[in-house]
């Protein structure tokens, strides 16, 4: 575990700061006026198409393991990609986006939850200890101490993002049956973008896109540029990490360290769209980081 823990750390921080990075853009994309569904459709598509050639040199004599695992790779793009993606910003357009992002980044406690029913990995007094430090960070991180109002159908559907973190990081973790991880992704990904694009098709879901300029704090850029970092960054390689941090890290300790996400999302909306976080949301942010180590320390005592 020990030649597998730094690299596996340094891949999860470069997932979470991929997966941070795509908020704010995304924010650039609809105030420019793309629909958000359009704007995860683009990012997941885009990044499926970057990954489907490698994913398809892994595959090179050995498309049985797609075939043998199509129920992982269909519950991955449905669940873990789609259903998690819809969900979200279903629930952001019914709350607010604090208390969205609060109840979705509550998926590692139902990670070790499931790690401890379905596998009877029980959590110890330093992992229960982590996840508690953890959420109180996220608390001031999100700074929801002003009070933010929610509704019960908003809940719903963060709780229904956080089911699909949840079961990215399980099905991540999965290393046994030989699926290499970027062809998980790749199928996972184009899947979950072709759901999208149903979605918007049948008007689950609005679905609009425009080519003007798209403007952040300081610069404005051609809508492309985002696009493409949105596709090739914040998705391709943010899956990708992710998946392979997971096989090393394991799905608890990866989904505490992807915590961190938050953080780094604060940061690019500061640098991107001048949003600065305030003392109490860095202080949140450590806090959400020593909660990582603890459960770390945890890990490494079970």
């Amino acid at each position: 575990m020990g030649a597998r823990l730094g690299p596996g750390l340094g891949l999860a921080v470069v997932s979470a700061s991929s997966f941070g990075l795509s908020g704010p853009l995304g924010r650039g994309l609809m105030e420019a006026g793309w629909s958000s569904a359009a704007a995860v459709a683009v990012r997941v598509l885009l990044a499926a198409v970057v990954l489907v050639p490698a994913a398809l040199v892994q595959l090179r004599g050995r498309r049985h393991l797609l075939r043998r695992n199509a129920p992982v790779v269909v519950a991955y793009g449905l669940v873990a990609v789609a259903g998690c993606q819809l969900s979200y910003f279903n629930a952001v357009a019914r709350m607010d986006v604090g208390v969205a992002l609060l109840v979705e980044y509550t998926a590692p406690v139902a990670v070790v939850l499931w790690l401890w029913l379905r596998h009877r990995q029980r959590p110890g007094r330093l992992t229960a200890l982590g996840a508690l430090l953890a959420v109180l960070g996220l608390l001031l991180v999100l700074d929801l101490l002003s009070g933010a109002a929610a509704n019960v159908p908003g809940i719903l559907w963060a709780l229904g993002a956080m089911v699909g973190a949840a079961v990215y990081f399980v099905l991540s973790a999965r290393e046994e049956d030989g699926l290499p991880g970027t062809a998980l992704a790749a199928g996972g990904l184009l899947l979950g973008g072709l759901v999208l694009l149903l979605a918007g098709a049948v008007g689950l879901v609005p679905f609009t896109a425009t080519t003007r300029p798209v403007a952040f704090d300081g610069f404005t850029t051609p809508w492309w540029v985002p696009v493409l970092l949105l596709g090739v960054v914040t998705a391709a390689l943010g899956y990708v990490a992710g998946i392979a941090a997971t096989r090393r890290l394991g799905a608890r300790l990866a989904s505490f360290v992807a915590l961190t996400e938050v953080l780094m999302a604060l940061v690019f909306a500061w640098l991107l769209l001048g949003q600065q976080p305030r003392p109490v949301q860095l202080l949140g942010g450590l806090l959400t980081l020593l909660g990582v180590v603890v459960v770390r320390l945890g890990e490494r005592r079970s």
